[in-house]
């Protein structure tokens, strides 16, 4: 099914995104939220690869986040296997430059309506770590609904951390619609 992409603030990542990329994602406190593979220290290289990494989903997986028409971070989906196929997991980061002025949230909501557009799923979910508040306020100004906390679920920095379960449904979305 062909899905059109989504509207601003996300789009595509292109090759020219490669030193904002490096700019903004080289950053330990962009790091310190995210997952270890997320590189630190984060290279031109590193973003190259992603860049061509991104190019070869169809449909597009991952897109970048502008503002003023530059990349100031990234937002992305991994569809489920087997019998979680029908759930995707949801990320995004944000260079500090951006911090604080609802953009994360704007990525998400388009991101979520593409999402239920463009694959067959029925369920996004993200688990940021608790003591992230602005990654939680990010998630419930986008409506989507804490499902639970799950307890000493990963490690970061060397310390055992609890994750919060968010999530937004097909229903949900079709509700916040009025549908």
């Amino acid at each position: 099914m062909a899905v059109g992409l989504p509207e601003p603030p996300i789009r595509p990542f292109r090759p020219e995104d490669v030193a904002a990329i490096v700019r903004h994602a080289d950053d330990y406190e962009v790091w310190r939220r995210l997952r270890d593979r997320f590189p630190r220290p984060y290279t031109r290289r590193d973003a190259e690869e992603w860049i061509a990494f991104t190019a070869s989903h169809d449909p597009t997986q991952h897109f970048a986040i502008e503002e003023a028409g530059a990349l100031v971070g990234g937002i992305g989906l991994i569809p489920g296997t087997d019998v979680d196929r029908v759930s995707a997991e949801v990320g995004y980061w944000l260079g500090r430059t951006a911090w604080g002025r609802g953009l994360a949230t704007r990525a998400l909501e388009a991101l979520t309506d593409y999402a239920f557009r463009a694959f067959d799923v029925t369920r996004l979910f993200a688990t940021p770590f608790d003591d992230n508040p602005a990654s939680i306020r990010v998630l419930e100004k986008a409506g989507w609904v804490l499902e639970g906390r799950l307890r000493s679920a990963v490690v970061k920095e060397g310390r055992v951390r609890d994750l919060l379960l968010y999530a937004a449904t097909r229903p949900d979305l079709d509700r916040r619609r009025g549908g």
